[in-house]
């Protein structure tokens, strides 16, 4: 077989097929329809006889239009044409990827939604979102994650196959036989669709605890319902760019749906054909050796996990404290032995490498190259604060304390903002925001060149028509019409209406539009960079901004804005990502849809019901000495957030002549950026240069810190690039398999330690042993741990005579 060859800068020299189809061939399909195909040298003069095709991309034989994934639709840095070719030739996915993770058959009789189905899923859409709820208050907190339910419901199920009779009521039957897949996968839909504290109740949680506003549980009920279902909606009606084109393969749920398939003991030919130990006995290695580990690093020696060597050395010098250390300084200590640390971001196995070069790169030019230059020349007085700090500061060096600048009944007071002092931020986090402006414009920027192809062709293609086997497999069963999903959409829009109207919100319905606009006009931008790239852009600052500029001095209007225009586009995608895992494994939309809706709907009223509970019945709940340690953390950012944002206003601080007024600069970086890394394509069309995934895969920092990009992006270095290019048989076999262990054991071990060493005797067992122990305390005990400035204040700092915005 003649083979000719192109070099990939991330994959290395690969051989390039042509193929020729052959009708007449017998099949080897096990799945779904598809041809057999022989190959032949592109450089073979190959006369073809009369039942021989030329490998023919038409519209009229959508089966083979792969075309439209490897040049014509946009360039997709994921993937590799060889390697496309391949899937075509096994009648699977383009993306080897996909092919490891997800089967490329189908059996349609495999029930789904069984009772036994339903019921597991209803009684985990309860127990996890009331249980991380309650928790979500508390400090320290643990979240139960989607994946412990996935793991839990797995035994669950299988006991109920055993136990249960099989008798039937009103012809539905208790007992379907054996716990299927299938099954197995809408119930961990239903567990870890609302498994997250709903955004909206801690817009609840600070009018109660900030504004003393209480309004009636039908206000709350309306707010949290319609903004987790309008995203449900609008995800639904995206689905045909973001969830049926094979280019959109959500990285993260290539983890999910390996867990699936080992704990189902389930073959298929994406596998490969390596030896060894089965995926099942890897698993179960690095599940039970991952739950045992993590009780070092996040017990017994916590050192492990902020392992700043270098500060220990040096715990005094500001400077070596400022480079290597962890919590407020930049990082190159390099290494930490804390799988919760280097996973904080997004699982670095699950992410493509050239996703994370761009990551990498983004944090060395900012984090490591930018921000000691604006630290060290005192721009924005930085010296006088930590290099880096999740926490705002006054013109003292302390904590800003907001109180100070509000009247008893919690509007702004100027003459009080006047005589106390403006806000300034810490070096990184300054930088963040001027980050996320540029992501902003820069995603817009990016679609427009490099997306515009596919949204177009995407806007016309049915799923019978997608060049995809998964997709034909899912044509098999009926899907959803979109006006399911409008139905949704306008039932939820008028249930925001009558929050808006019916209570003294202070925020007019137009606000509440514009809110819905800016979600839509992002959610297919960034769901394809999220979808292709693992990385969301998010559009809490930007909403922010915009409802600060808008509506200034109203709080409540302002966290209602953020709320409904970031959380309508982060719902909408969490509920695509739902989706391709329902695509990639089968799942009947119509089943999904229901199955989405009910689980979303109790989620959210059953928080909203733990949350009402706890403001009743626990005394000084959110008051920061509260005996229980509900001091509700995150209920504090976000009120110190509405009343920077909603009552302070950006006014105050990227306007003309305030302090991070340069940052503004930042939107129009974004905007030239991608227009040149599309110039730089032209020339160099395998450049994987993304600006979108640079300027926004740091957005975690705050609270992230280096210790969680510098170690993420090594083991991803080394897992998807290193392994994967020298060892792909045993990549292909095991890294989705591997990352799926980690974290599932990773999860476990937090839920074993809290409950068993930290919630009882609130969490005063050990304390004169083991958490005072040379190993759990070295690293609090650095200039890094404590966040001390450069420069000490001497009174005050920044301008005697600092200029505001009336």
């Amino acid at each position: 077989m003649g083979l000719s060859y192109i070099n990939n800068p991330l994959r290395g020299r690969r051989p390039v097929f042509e193929l020729f189809s052959c009708p007449s061939c017998p099949s080897k399909a096990t799945g779904s329809p598809r041809r057999n195909w022989t190959l032949k040298s592109q450089r073979q003069n190959v006369r073809p006889h009369h039942h021989s095709s030329l490998f023919a991309l038409t519209d009229d034989n959508p089966s083979l239009d792969i075309l439209g994934v490897l040049d014509t639709e946009f360039d997709d840095p994921n993937i590799d044409r060889n390697e496309a070719l391949v899937g075509v030739l096994e009648d699977d996915s383009p993306y080897p990827e996909v092919r490891s993770a997800v089967a490329n058959t189908d059996d349609p009789t495999i029930p789904v939604g069984t009772l036994r189905a339903w019921v597991m899923g209803l009684f985990w859409a309860i127990i996890v979102p009331g249980l991380n709820q309650f928790f979500f208050f508390r400090y320290p907190s643990v979240t139960i994650m989607g994946i412990v339910a996935q793991l839990l419901a797995f035994p669950m199920g299988r006991l109920w196959a055993k136990i249960v009779p099989t008798w039937k009521i009103f012809g539905v039957s208790l007992n379907p036989g054996p716990f299927t897949i299938k099954e197995h996968v809408l119930v961990t839909i239903m567990a870890t669709v609302g498994y997250q504290s709903a955004y909206a109740t801690d817009v609840v949680a600070v009018q109660r605890v900030y504004y003393n506003q209480i309004f009636n549980f039908s206000y709350q009920w309306m707010m949290v319902i319609s903004t987790q279902m309008i995203g449900f909606s609008v995800g639904g009606i995206m689905r045909r760019f973001l969830v049926q084109p094979p280019s959109m393969i959500w990285p993260t749920n290539l983890v999910t749906c390996a867990l699936f398939n080992t704990l189902h003991s389930q073959q298929y030919a994406g596998i490969g054909t390596r030896g060894g130990i089965s995926r099942e006995r890897f698993f179960a290695i690095v599940f039970f050796g991952g739950i045992c580990w993590y009780f070092v690093p996040g017990y017994l020696f916590q050192a492990l996990s902020y392992f700043t060597w270098v500060c220990w050395i040096a715990p005094d010098n500001v400077v070596i404290n400022q480079l290597f250390g962890y919590e407020t300084g930049l990082g190159m200590s390099l290494i930490t032995f804390d799988w919760a640390q280097i996973t904080y971001i997004i699982s670095p196995l699950s992410t493509p490498w050239w996703a994370e070069a761009n990551v990498m790169g983004g944090f060395v030019i900012f984090f490591w190259i930018l921000a000691p230059i604006i630290y060290y020349t005192n721009t924005w007085y930085a010296k006088y604060m930590p290099m880096s700090s999740r926490t705002s500061y006054d013109n003292t060096g302390a904590s800003y304390n907001v109180s100070q600048i509000l009247t008893p009944d919690g509007t702004f007071n100027m003459t009080a903002y006047q005589e106390y002092s403006p806000l300034f931020l810490s070096t990184t986090f300054a930088i963040a925001y001027g980050l996320s402006f540029a992501s902003i414009t820069a995603t817009i920027t990016h679609a427009l060149l490099f997306f515009r192809k596919q949204i177009w062709v995407q806007s016309r293609r049915s799923i019978h028509e997608q060049p995809d086997v998964h997709a034909r497999l899912m044509s098999r069963y009926p899907q959803v019409p979109e006006w399911w999903y409008a139905i949704v959409f306008m039932t939820m829009f008028i249930f925001g209406i009558i929050c808006i109207e019916v209570w003294p919100t202070q925020f007019p319905v137009w606000g509440f539009v514009l809110s819905l606009i800016i979600a839509f006009v992002y959610i297919i931008p960034v769901g394809m960079i999220q979808a292709i790239t693992n990385q969301q852009i998010g559009l809490n600052v930007i909403t922010e901004l915009i409802v600060g500029y808008l509506l200034p001095g109203r709080p409540l209007a302002m966290m209602m804005f953020k709320t409904w225009g970031y959380i309508t586009m982060a719902q909408a995608l969490q509920f695509a990502s739902d989706f391709k895992l329902g695509h990639y494994m089968k799942i009947p939309p119509r089943t999904m849809f229901w199955a989405q809706i009910v689980a979303s709907i109790i989620a959210g009223t059953v928080q909203l019901g733990v949350q009402s509970w706890m403001f009743t019945n626990i005394p000084d709940m959110c008051a920061p000495d509260q005996k229980d340690g509900f001091i509700c953390p995150s209920t504090q950012v976000f009120g110190t957030a509405s009343i920077i944002w909603g009552v302070i206003g950006p006014q105050r601080q990227f306007s003309s002549g305030q302090v991070y007024h340069g940052l503004v600069w930042f939107f129009i970086i974004g905007v030239l950026c991608p227009l040149a890394a599309w110039l730089v394509s032209l020339k160099w069309p395998h450049s994987f240069i993304r600006f979108p995934v640079i300027f926004n895969g740091t957005a975690y920092i705050p609270p992230a810190s280096a210790v969680n990009y510098v170690t993420w992006g090594t083991v991803g270095f080394i897992f998807q690039y290193v392994i994967r290019r020298r060892h792909f048989s045993w990549w292909t076999k095991y890294n989705y398999v591997l990352s799926a262990a980690l974290d599932s054991g990773l999860a476990c071990s937090i839920v074993l330690i809290f409950f068993c060493l930290q919630f009882p005797k609130n969490g005063t067992i050990g304390l004169n042993s083991i958490q005072k122990w040379w190993g759990n305390t070295v690293f609090l005990n650095t200039a890094d741990a404590k966040g001390t400035p450069l420069w000490t204040v001497n009174g005050t700092f920044g301008c005697v005579f600092w200029t505001h915005a009336s």
